[in-house]
């Protein structure tokens, strides 16, 4: 082996690192059993990240959505956090408590293909929300440094340019192995709100020595929007432009499993977790709000409305335009600097994300290719995707404001949508009606939102595209793998093969397709296979029936269970798939019993290609060619590859 393919054959142990099987099973950063927990609030940090470092750039872009009404959309924004969002994925938190997710719910209440197709959409916006999260967060990042007045004279100009090293470190961060976050977190967390804190209370205390400023905001905005009633129905029209303010609900539910529970808790019901989880949303939510009214209220009075616009000072950056004008140079760079962290971090906890929602579910749908299971390619694709976004919107914050919008927007309103559904299915009146109300605001919310910033839904779209594309492609190209995760033969299923292998060297297995479970169905059946194949009137079979399920799924934990029907020795096996099942139970024949299984079908009627497309929507189709298609792939070896007989 020469030099060169020793290091391309290192560099790719190396980015496959973690890729340990052929199942679908996550391997992404929260795959592994959590070993170690956290307190909720420590947890909280994490999330976090996310959610608090929205303050770097919510009161500026809420400025440019809603000038002067500023104040008031945001009341709104905070009352529908409180009384909307919060007892929603408190909810969530309850019933999908693994970290799955509203989209979990979802796809439990919708089975089928027509549920799959639905996570897949909705998994587009997740997608667009991270990803947002991640350019976004680095593009306003950049704004900071770029506005600091010690920067060097080079920044302006490269705001591109500094956003995508920060990308790249990111990336680089990922690549390396993202271990341990949440001590990172607490400290980023905490220093970032504490000096918020203080920014806010000196322009409290500025506006309250300086009353001036809240006439000439009165006067400003009755004479821009007449009377108080006018004033209330626009800020409700407007409110949807500061969806920003309402991320991180997706992101709590989903470090779920990163949260210490109580000695009580069970795999089943983790009620110590679930409580701990609520508390971490609720106490975020508080907090959230409260920073959201003061820093649009001292924002709103104290800064120019030119300077929120483009190419303004506070463009991106409100509050650190307060820092800087009321506390110094000095103290505003410790601002920037703890931004700048923070909101580079929360690229990360959108990483993160990505890689725990991505793997989740492609994967087991059959719908990622092999590698898409492994963090670091992964890391690389949405790297570059990020590089794409930033260049496209120059490393605008404004401009991809919409996009970010829309994927939470949707998030949120499928989240609200699942736990009305719960709510309904478990016959809670009350709760139906209510989380059906929050609903409501919710879709007018996100459709609000669509028509106004129509770029959000093309990128959404875009991605949603993408996810499709790629599902289909590996589905179909995955279709001939084995699918179980595990196979399981019940002891009478063992007694059957292993008493035909010990007496007769020999396993013949015929393929049956149950009808009506009578007696001259399995007399028929054996007669057939006995004059078209060849099989000997004294050599024993055992029929194998496959009874279908939800073929949507591709993975699946098979359990063979021995029966005798009408004195006729049955494997019985439930499955989405027919003939990656028969495939596979052969294979575990062969190696429980030491004997190469024989297996006869008789031809499926209809046409070849109707029946190919039969097999992959329904797990039918021509099942004895696709089964000696799957065994040639399985096993290389024609030895100690299953014979398929067919007549």
């Amino acid at each position: 082996m020469t030099t060169t393919s020793a290091r391309r054959r290192g560099f790719g142990a190396w980015l496959l690192d973690g890729l340990t099987d052929d199942s679908g099973a996550h391997q992404g950063p929260h795959a592994a059993k959590i070993e170690k927990t956290h307190s909720w609030w420590r947890v909280m940090c994490l999330t976090g990240v996310d959610y608090f470092s929205t303050l770097g750039y919510q009161p500026a872009i809420a400025a440019v959505a809603a000038g002067l009404l500023s104040p008031f959309a945001t009341v709104v924004l905070v009352l529908l956090t409180l009384f909307g969002a919060l007892p929603v994925y408190r909810r969530v938190a309850r019933e999908s408590f693994r970290g799955e997710g509203s989209i979990a719910m979802l796809e439990r209440l919708l089975p089928w293909w027509g549920g799959k197709l639905f996570v897949l959409v909705l998994l587009g916006f997740a997608v667009t929300d991270f990803m947002i999260t991640i350019t976004l967060s680095a593009a306003d990042a950049t704004a900071h440094a770029v506005e600091n007045p010690f920067a060097p004279s080079w920044f302006h100009g490269n705001e591109v340019v500094i956003t995508l090293v920060l990308v790249a470190l990111l990336a680089a961060v990922f690549l390396r192995g993202f271990k341990e976050a949440i001590n990172i977190a607490v400290v980023l967390v905490a220093v970032f709100l504490v000096l918020n804190a203080i920014v806010i209370a000196v322009s409290i205390g500025h506006v309250a020595q300086n009353a001036v400023v809240i006439t000439d905001w009165w006067a400003a905005l009755t004479a821009q929007h007449g009377n108080p009633v006018v004033m209330v129905g626009i800020a409700l029209i407007v409110f949807p432009k500061l969806a920003l303010g309402l991320s991180g609900f997706e992101t709590g539910v989903a470090v779920m499993p990163q949260i210490s529970g109580k000695p009580g808790d069970t795999e089943a019901n983790p009620a110590g977790r679930i409580r701990g989880a609520q508390r971490l949303l609720t106490t975020a939510a508080i907090i959230m709000s409260t920073f959201l009214i003061t820093s649009s209220i001292v924002t709103t009075f104290l800064i120019p409305q030119k300077e929120f616009k483009a190419g303004g000072e506070a463009n991106g950056r409100a509050l650190a335009y307060l820092a800087h004008e009321y506390l110094g140079p000095a103290f505003g760079t410790a601002y920037d600097i703890s931004t700048i962290c923070i909101l580079w971090f929360a690229g990360a906890s959108a990483m993160a994300g990505l890689l725990n929602l991505v793997p989740r579910y492609l994967p087991r749908y059959g719908m990622a290719p092999q590698w898409a299971r492994a963090v670091r390619p992964m890391v690389i694709v949405f790297t570059l995707i990020a590089f794409v976004i930033t260049i496209v919107f120059e490393a605008n914050v404004d401009a991809q404001g919409g996009a970010y919008a829309t994927g939470v927007l949707v998030l949120i309103t499928s989240a609200s949508v699942a736990v009305t559904l719960s709510a309904l299915n478990k016959k809670q009146r009350k709760r139906t009606v209510g989380f059906g109300a929050i609903a409501v605001v919710f879709v007018y919310t996100t459709i609000t939102n669509v028509f106004e910033r129509p770029d959000g839904v093309r990128i959404a779209a875009l991605f949603i595209l993408g996810i499709l594309v790629v599902s289909i492609v590996s589905r179909v190209q995955r279709s001939f793998q084995l699918r179980a995760t595990s196979v399981t033969l019940d002891a009478t299923a063992q007694d059957f093969v292993l008493a035909d292998a010990d007496a007769y060297d020999q396993v013949l297995i015929v393929a049956n397709e149950p009808d009506d479970g009578s007696a001259h169905e399995y007399r028929q059946k054996i007669s057939d296979e006995r004059r078209d194949s060849g099989i000997p009137q004294r050599r024993p079979v055992i029929f194998l029936e496959v009874y279908p399920t939800d073929s949507s799924n591709f993975e699946e934990d098979l359990e063979v269970r021995g029966v005798v029907k009408h004195g006729n020795r049955v494997l019985e096996v439930s499955s989405g798939n027919i003939p990656n099942t028969v495939a596979t139970v052969l294979l575990e024949i062969r190696d429980l019993t030491g004997t190469v299984p024989d297996i006869y079908f008789e031809w499926t009627e209809g046409n070849p290609i109707s029946n190919m497309f039969k097999y992959l929507i329904t797990g039918g189709g021509e099942v004895a060619p696709v089964t000696r298609e799957v065994l040639r792939r399985a096993e290389p070896n024609p030895r100690r590859r299953p014979d398929v007989h067919v007549s």
